[in-house]
């Protein structure tokens, strides 16, 4: 496959029913639409992990998380490294050494000490978690065009456990929508796409630019014309409002009182849900105008565009906001299209795909050896409407956000379970319950399906390396092994004159339990 140029279309914590494509009725996003429309959508593309930086350290390096263990946000970072090492490799630093111009404007938030810039992106640098709307760049914008600073009303907040004002979930913006963040990061990334294609025509130069908002992550801070876009009286509840919470892991009414879901009163979830929408559109709005700075340049013909999300977003569903410690499809699973010319167009995609494939996507349209990115699986061939051998389940994994919290998560067509070591192990039947209310982990008659998914998980994370298998080698009914799983190597009565008893042997390493 010749070299060809990519825009890469990213937002930040995006549930996929937000949109029309994915089935939203009431949705107003027409530029997402048409990707859709022309391109191919993935109905179950997942996140690694449902946190920003390690989601897109993944992105970046084409590994999963434990791999290159940038595990946490460094806004709440609990020990873990906040920087991938000198000499990971990265489709961004491939691509400029196959003579691509690199960009990226937006969002980064895949490390600390080191910014877009040290792995060849051009563009501002905008660190942070939120729009940095103190960001002399954007300040500089503001001035060029004679428009007012960020200002905000009506702010929605709870009241956390201890009696102080909870998180900001939204508020009104007095801006125009110009001065808005996103408008200006679209304005930015015109302005890039601009020089990239006179480059293209002089010299023949392709690229790759990634144009990454900030939003719709929380809070939803938008103009009247979006805060009051869509009416809360239309907007459904999230059936999983229903949560009560019994049989799941304590850690999720925790999250719950955090996020002060119940010292709001259900018309402001209403309203969360309708400004969240409003903000989606306001996004997509900014995508149509790249979208068309595209067709004027005559690039629309020769580059790929991705779109897709960092991880998903509750918006009260599970009387959660956020994300956190609960591995639902509300975080997990998140909007997914790639339109490349000349593929197929319309096309619907089935197979459980990861943000984590994008890299050896990106690679394989630039013609490059995908294998650097090592857990990463190009996705070209079911764009060009081909079928290829692919696993029928998915693995993601959480390492913690405000405090440790490992689990790990295999999804497959109808069922999904989540080891918690801490507590309470989850599986859920998403057949007969798509709403995750009810934990079947314990009920007899999934034994045999608790079983079978336990034993592929371990294997799945045993032949990935990643050593969390080592907790379920003791603690479950992993099938047979193949390794001493008690590490007793020094103890006097486990060897004697050299040898292994029989009861270390594969055979006799066969552990049971729930």
């Amino acid at each position: 496959m010749k070299p060809r140029n990519v825009l890469f279309l990213m937002t930040d914590q995006h549930r996929a029913d937000t949109i029309g494509a994915y089935g939203n009725p009431i949705a107003t996003t027409p530029a997402i639409d048409e990707l859709a429309r022309t391109g191919t959508r993935f109905d179950r593309w997942y996140t690694p992990t449902a946190i920003c930086t390690p989601a897109r350290a993944s992105l970046l390096t084409g590994q999963a998380p434990f791999r290159h263990r940038v595990l946490a946000n460094h806004e709440r970072n609990v020990g873990y490294l906040e920087d991938l090492p000198d000499g990971t490799f990265t489709f961004a630093e491939a691509l400029r050494d196959h003579g691509y111009n690199t960009g990226l404007v937006g969002k980064w938030h895949a490390g600390t000490e080191k910014n877009a810039a040290v792995f060849g992106f051009d563009g501002p640098d905008l660190p942070g978690w939120h729009n940095p709307v103190t960001n002399q760049d954007y300040l500089e914008y503001l001035r060029e065009h004679d428009l007012p600073p960020y200002e905000i009303s009506d702010r929605i907040r709870g009241t956390l456990p201890n009696g102080g004002p909870g998180n900001l979930l939204a508020a009104r913006l007095h801006q125009p929508v110009a001065a808005t963040f996103e408008y200006y990061l679209a304005t930015r990334t015109i302005e890039l796409l601009e020089r990239y294609a006179d480059d293209a025509a002089r010299q023949a130069t392709p690229f790759f630019l990634q144009l990454s908002f900030f939003g719709p992550h929380l809070p939803y801070i938008v103009p009247d014309a979006y805060f009051d876009l869509v009416d809360p009286d239309v907007v459904p509840l999230p059936r999983s409002i229903a949560e009560t919470f019994a049989g799941k892991p304590p850690v999720q009414r925790n999250y719950s009182a955090h996020w002060t879901f119940d010292t709001m009163p259900i018309e402001a979830t209403r309203k969360l849900i309708a400004v969240y929408w409003g903000y989606v559109t306001l996004i997509d709005q900014q995508i149509g105008r790249v979208m068309d700075a595209m067709e004027r340049l005559g690039l629309v013909d020769d580059t790929a565009v991705f779109f897709t999300s960092d991880h998903g977003e509750f918006t009260g569903s599970h009387r959660l906001h956020d994300k956190g410690p609960a591995m639902y499809e509300d975080i997990y699973r998140t909007p997914g299209i790639i339109r490349i010319p000349g593929a197929p167009q319309g096309q619907v995609r089935t197979e459980f795909v990861s943000l984590l494939d994008c890299t050896a996507t990106i690679l394989d349209i630039a013609g490059i050896d995908t294998s650097p990115a090592i857990d990463s699986r190009s996705l070209v061939p079911f764009v060009e409407g081909r079928d290829v051998p692919w696993p029928d389940d998915i693995v993601c994994e959480f390492h913690g956000h405000h405090f440790p919290y490992p689990q790990r998560m295999l999804r497959e067509d109808r069922f999904k379970l989540v080891v918690n070591p801490d507590s309470t192990n989850e599986l859920y039947d998403l057949a007969t319950d798509p709403d995750e209310l009810l934990n079947v982990y314990v009920h007899p008659e999934m034994t045999d399906v608790r079983l079978r998914m336990m034993q592929r998980l371990y294997q799945v994370l045993r032949d990935r390396g990643d050593n969390f298998y080592h907790w379920m080698t003791t603690m479950y009914d992993v099938g047979e092994v193949d390794y001493d799983p008690t590490q007793s190597g020094l103890d006097e009565t486990t060897y004697q004159n050299g040898a292994r008893p029989r009861d270390l042997t594969t055979a006799g390493c066969r552990r049971r339990g729930t």
